[in-house]
């Protein structure tokens, strides 16, 4: 590795699995010193083991990131812990099992929207004042395929991801250039949570025919995304802010 995230204190949330657990990996590998955040205390604990395995520095902080005192005292303990915080990657996020407008109730919609978007506005806001005070930081927020197009996901998730590409333009555009902020924009992935959703009758026939209309062929694998996070996250996209880069091996081309 290159060690290009050497110094650096990141924040990933949904690091407990999937994606989130891969990025944070990532960054540790990369030199990061990582605050593991997950509603999952046994998650989170295991991504962390797995870090310190390597010869990361990782702690786990449990959080629910669609409550705001929940999000401040989480603040509290890594700033307390770490100091200074360089990178915030939001990463955590929840899937309204593709429902159209009519089969959304309005708990769902509300879960969804509070998690997803609600999330990434709380820990932005509430990391903030530590991002503008350190050299070089930098936001990184999960979007989707559904952010930029429809049919990526259920009305309540679309809602969300197009709104969290909004967010990411709006704080870069306000805190730029001491804070860069910018969105990735994963496709189909394969992660613990899409598996359940591919082993049932409609999600099955959902994921071949999303593969059929993928250039690619194929869905990623969690460490291409982080990858992409990793890009946005480093000096290598020093100059690249508000952006929402498209990881979806070519889906929203057709």
């Amino acid at each position: 590795m290159s060690d290009r995230l050497k110094g650096k204190t990141a924040v990933v949330t949904g690091a407990g699995s999937g994606m989130g657990r891969v990025i944070a990996q990532l960054f540790a590998s990369e030199g990061a010193q990582i605050a593991v955040l997950d509603v999952s205390e046994d998650s989170m604990r295991e991504t962390v083991s797995l870090i310190e395995a390597d010869g990361g520095v990782a702690r786990a902080y449990q959080a629910d990131i669609s409550n705001a005192a929940s999000v401040e005292h989480v603040r509290q303990q890594i700033v307390a812990d770490f100091g200074q915080v360089t990178t915030l990657i939001n990463n955590a996020g929840i899937f309204d099992n593709n429902s159209s407008l009519t089969e959304t109730d309005e708990a769902v919609w509300d879960r969804v929207i509070a998690v997803d978007l609600k999330g990434i506005f709380l820990m932005c806001k509430a990391f903030m004042p530590h991002l503008q005070d350190a050299h070089n930081a930098t936001i990184v927020n999960t979007a989707s395929i559904a952010g930029l197009v429809a049919n990526g996901g259920g009305i309540a998730y679309t809602a969300a991801k197009h709104g969290v590409i909004g967010v990411t333009k709006s704080i870069a555009a306000d805190y730029g250039p001491a804070v860069r902020v910018n969105a990735v924009c994963p496709g189909l992935v394969r992660t613990p949570q899409t598996e359940y959703i591919w082993a049932d009758g409609f999600g099955a026939e959902s994921k071949v025919a999303f593969l059929a209309t993928t250039p690619a062929k194929r869905h990623a694998e969690c460490e291409e995304i982080a990858r992409a996070v990793l890009f946005l996250a480093s000096a290598d996209s020093s100059f690249v802010y508000g952006h929402s880069l498209l990881v979806d091996g070519g889906w929203t081309v057709s």
